[in-house]
């Protein structure tokens, strides 16, 4: 990536040389020329949110960012792409989306995540620490931001405008203004699920911002949980990708005496599996890790892994997270282990899972999805 301060080799976490994929994109790109060609006083406090692969944290090493993020691998290309570039890691703080933020902001910038609901609860997080003073500039390809995406700005922050479009990319200036009486933080959001979702039916979920279907049970997850295994046997169960945590949560309260692995690389996502868990008074043993997909699992260590893959890295419509999940949890599972996966049809995992794990045999099916169960040979 070319920038007014020097070239950048970036790369995607996990790289794979077959990935096409850039860690960057025109909307990384403008915002950093963009601050180039105002001189911008990069100088104070600069905080940069939802930086995918770490592409502006990388280019603005040298002014010591903060860096927020709700990805585990985004979080892991930033170091990387800063070894990479010869940075000063130490000078880089890098956050999540479920820590403090600095308590001073002197320069704000955002890049637009999917998940407006995401953006709200990371504008209203970072809100107190922001001062008249601050710069804030958001940025953004054209198809992600809508006027409810400059609503929101204005709703939190200030007066907003956006700037003419580059490169398919645009860019969103506001002005923060103290007088502001914002609204207050909806999130996390909980809800009670329908009486149709098995051991779960009638019971309470806790979403943070940001978690796929944070406001509803996705129709996936509610064809799997009519579906899932009865776990006999099963001494650790990981719930793999476990979002809001309502898999696990099911098996934790189905098999008391096993213990279930939460595990998402979002730290959204595992914050929300643990609050659906503690509401749900779940008994027996529980972790909740955020990673990428199993890695660190000790292999042979896995009785039953279940798993709802994603199928975009953001706004990219890719196998690849699927892939790795599966080869993860072929790898975790003792002899006689079994996978479960739910899809939708039209994805052809059946393929990859044979492949991988030598059969598989379909559970359950409607017109959309399918429940798929592998066993480890």
């Amino acid at each position: 990536m070319t920038t007014p301060w020097g070239e950048h080799a970036l790369a995607r976490f996990p790289e794979d040389p077959r990935d096409r994929l850039r860690a960057w994109d025109a909307s990384d790109a403008y915002l950093l020329r963009h601050l180039a060609e105002e001189a911008t006083d990069l100088s104070g406090t600069v905080v940069v949110v939802g930086d995918r692969w770490g592409a502006l944290t990388t280019a603005l090493a040298e002014r010591a960012p903060v860096q927020i993020t709700d990805s585990f691998l985004g979080q892991e290309a930033t170091r990387r792409n800063l070894a990479r570039d010869g940075a000063d890691a130490g000078a880089v703080r890098l956050l999540t989306t479920q820590d403090p933020p600095p308590e001073r902001i002197d320069v704000l910038l955002v890049r637009v995540p999917k998940s407006l609901a995401l953006l709200e609860d990371q504008l209203l997080r970072l809100a107190p620490s922001v001062h008249p003073g601050t710069v804030v500039v958001g940025t953004g390809m054209v198809k992600e931001i809508h006027t409810s995406t400059l609503t929101l700005f204005e709703r939190v922050l200030g007066p907003t405008r956006t700037s003419l479009a580059w490169r398919k990319a645009r860019l969103i200036h506001c002005v923060p203004d103290p007088a502001l009486e914002r609204p207050a933080n909806p999130w996390p959001y909980r809800y009670t699920l329908p009486e149709d979702v098995g051991v779960l039916s009638g019971r309470p979920v806790v979403n943070h911002a940001g978690v796929f279907c944070a406001d509803r049970l996705d129709v996936g997850t509610r064809f799997f949980l009519r579906h899932l295994p009865d776990g006999a046997g099963a001494r650790r169960v990981v719930d793999l990708g476990c979002g809001n945590g309502v898999v696990g949560t099911a098996m934790a309260l189905t098999r008391p005496g096993a213990e279930v692995l939460f595990t998402d690389e979002s730290f959204q996502a595992a914050a929300s599996a643990e609050a659906t868990y503690r509401a749900n008074g779940a008994p027996g043993k529980a972790e909740f890790r955020v990673g990428d997909a199993l890695a660190g699992e000790p292999a042979g260590s896995v009785d039953l892994v279940l798993n709802n893959p994603p199928f975009h890295s953001h706004h990219a419509t890719t196998d690849a997270a699927a892939g790795r999940m599966f080869a993860g949890a072929r790898r975790a599972l003792r002899p006689g282990g079994e996978l479960w996966v739910v899809g939708n049809r039209h994805l052809g995992y059946h393929v990859t899972l044979r492949r991988m794990f030598g059969e598989c045999r379909l559970v359950a099916s409607d017109p959309k999805f399918v429940v798929l169960r592998a066993v480890r040979r």
